[in-house]
């Protein structure tokens, strides 16, 4: 099976930056330590202080999916409800 690349979008409401930023940057970590995580890198968008950008790989479909289901991935969920604007999740496949 492929590996997967997943581009995460995330656009904070603007009252709750800083609130969404130091949410996202508990997931790091543990996510980082995850069977099948390759990569699990945050970006911040220079231009809009909002809208943040996880690129990850994932050594299959399945543990990405794993992921998901974590407690740090559900704390996550639950912290920050109400405070997100938008989330955009695509599931990449590399051509080249």
């Amino acid at each position: 099976m492929s590996k997967l690349t997943i581009i995460a979008n995330i656009t904070a409401k603007e009252d709750k930056i800083d609130f969404v930023k130091s949410e996202l940057e508990k997931l790091i970590s543990p996510t980082r330590a995850e069977n099948g995580c390759i990569r699990y890198d945050l970006h911040h968008d220079n231009e809009s202080p909002a809208h943040f950008l996880f690129y990850e790989n994932w050594e299959n479909r399945e543990l990405w999916l794993a992921h998901t289901e974590t407690q740090h991935f559900h704390d996550f969920v639950a912290a920050t409800e109400g405070s997100i604007e938008t989330i955009t999740v695509n599931e990449m496949t590399l051509i080249a």
